[in-house]
């Protein structure tokens, strides 16, 4: 409940609503607070959220219900009745690698160590009711030895992360809001995109954002262009026009129901998610084993149903990728058509001390041809940042041209001890396709010809140690595959620490 994330086992044990509005500090979004809030499309939230503006701490006002001593600065009264409020909220992370074969050993760095601290500190403003702004700063730096990969994202020189206004009010029956500014976008499926955990630079995007929640159903339309965030000059950073974001999303919440004497609840979404690209992140790879950047138009037209049936709990998703690719140099076009499916079902044991919770997570990513030089191209992408630790812990996995199947167990002791076994298992889609990763695709010294890539059991402990203090190590050891490894990959151990303050 208090930092929970996304997808059902992202919060360690299920709890009631009661639960929730008693510790919880999501607004009143009625049933689609359920869980860990994130059908509310403000990511998920529980005393603090992944988007702190997404936290409301409004309950406050009555100084009775005080009872930590970083209340005093999260409701700060500017009138005598407390209708215009401040609030503040700040984030301080350490976090450090260790790599024995970062990239599947095609970075070329052995026992790799890096090292990362980002500072995230914000303000909200209550106008009244009605009217509220929002800002937050953001500064990092990053070192080691034998690092790799450093790039704006983990150094950062202080920087505009989020500043917008947003408009609430009450239109045909529904809580009504519009947002316009710089802001974080945490709305869709977290498997598709998400926050850009791993650097020390969330993402960010500049635009407008529009919603309506009526008791059982929601809508939600957006449309953005991606921070600029390639600069590292204090208060530099920009529009990045090459990479858009837009599209809308309808949630409805079926009735409730009882199902082995427990209680039943899910939510459907269906949405469509368009997004623009130019540049090496629009690339797609040539019969040489390089790439031909060009402009990316990609439509994603997708459905989910998630929620708890009694024991269980499910995510299951579907999305069919539609669009155009032209080539820089000739304009040449080719049409795309690929798909991703994302499933997550489990079983928490009832009247279980430690929540156990047993499941199956299963993902397919389409994948095409780079033989071809004209057709339709058939692999699907994911190009902006998916949750870390759905698919992959060492991040040398990414969403194109892969079929991954992972069991899962995950338990919570102490209240405040969650530990996550998971074994996930990776072939490609396609042969005549490569490796991807999380910028472009795998480059081996050989050519790779196999079809199963490799192994990945890994393991995640997270200890809050108060409600501000907490400490994640996430551990992982990939073992490539015996054609991989001829093709020049090779295994690797992959371990991440992560050191929390939070208000």
């Amino acid at each position: 409940m208090i930092y929970p994330h996304a997808t059902p086992v992202g919060q360690p044990v299920r709890t009631t609503g009661a639960q929730g509005r008693l510790y919880g500090r999501q607004y009143d979004w009625g049933v689609f607070n359920r869980g860990n809030g994130e059908a509310a499309g403000f990511g998920p939230v529980g005393r603090y959220g992944i988007a702190p503006w997404a936290e409301d701490w409004s309950r406050l006002r009555q100084t009775g219900k005080r009872s930590d001593p970083f209340d005093i600065l999260k409701f700060i009264p500017l009138n005598k009745d407390g209708s215009v409020w401040l609030s503040f909220s700040g984030e301080t992370r350490a976090r450090n690698w260790f790599e024995s074969r970062p990239g599947l050993g095609t970075q070329k760095v052995n026992n790799s160590g890096r090292f990362a601290v980002r500072n995230l500190y914000g303000a909200d403003l209550h106008l009244g009711s009605h009217v509220r702004l929002f800002g937050q700063l953001i500064n990092g730096n990053a070192g080691g030895w034998r690092p790799y990969s450093y790039g704006s994202t983990y150094r950062k020189k202080l920087d505009m992360q989020q500043a917008f206004i947003e408009f609430k009010w009450t239109m045909l029956h529904a809580k009504s809001g519009f947002l316009f500014g710089r802001q974080q976008f945490v709305g869709a499926p977290s498997y598709m995109m998400y926050n850009r955990e791993t650097p020390n630079v969330p993402l960010s995007w500049n635009g407008f954002r529009g919603y309506m929640v009526w008791p059982r159903f929601r809508i939600d339309g957006w449309d953005f262009v991606q921070t600029d965030d390639s600069h590292n000059k204090m208060f530099h950073d920009g529009e990045n026009y090459n990479n858009r974001l837009y599209g809308f999303n309808f949630t409805w919440a079926p009735p409730d129901g009882r199902f082995m004497h427990d209680r039943t609840y899910s939510f459907l979404d269906l949405f469509y998610i368009g997004y623009k690209l130019a540049g090496r992140n629009s690339a797609v790879a040539t019969p040489t084993n390089g790439s031909s950047e060009g402009f990316n138009t990609r439509n994603n037209f997708g459905v989910r149903w998630h929620g708890l049936a009694g024991p269980f709990e499910f995510s299951l998703g579907g999305i069919w990728q539609g669009g155009v690719f032209r080539y820089a140099r000739t304009n040449q076009a080719r049409n795309v058509s690929g798909y991703a499916i994302n499933t997550l079902v489990g079983y928490r044991i009832p009247k279980n001390p430690f929540h156990t919770f047993l499941g199956l997570q299963t993902d397919v990513y389409s994948g095409g041809n780079k033989n071809k030089t004209s057709g339709t191209i058939g692999t699907y992408i994911s190009p902006f940042n998916p949750q870390t630790n759905y698919l992959d812990t060492t991040t040398y996995m990414t969403g194109s041209n892969l079929i991954s199947f992972a069991p899962l167990i995950k338990a919570t002791f102490l209240k405040s001890v969650s530990l996550q076994v998971k074994y996930p298992l990776f072939w490609r889609y396609s042969t005549q396709d490569p490796i991807y990763k999380s910028s472009g695709f795998y480059k081996f010294t050989q050519d790779f010809n196999g079809k199963f890539i490799g192994m990945a059991p890994q393991a995640a402990l997270a200890w809050q140690i108060t409600d501000h203090l907490s400490w994640t190590q996430y551990v992982s050891r990939f073992m490539t595959s015996h054609a991989l490894n001829k093709a020049g990959g090779s295994s690797g151990t992959y371990y991440q620490s992560n050191f929390v303050f939070r208000f």
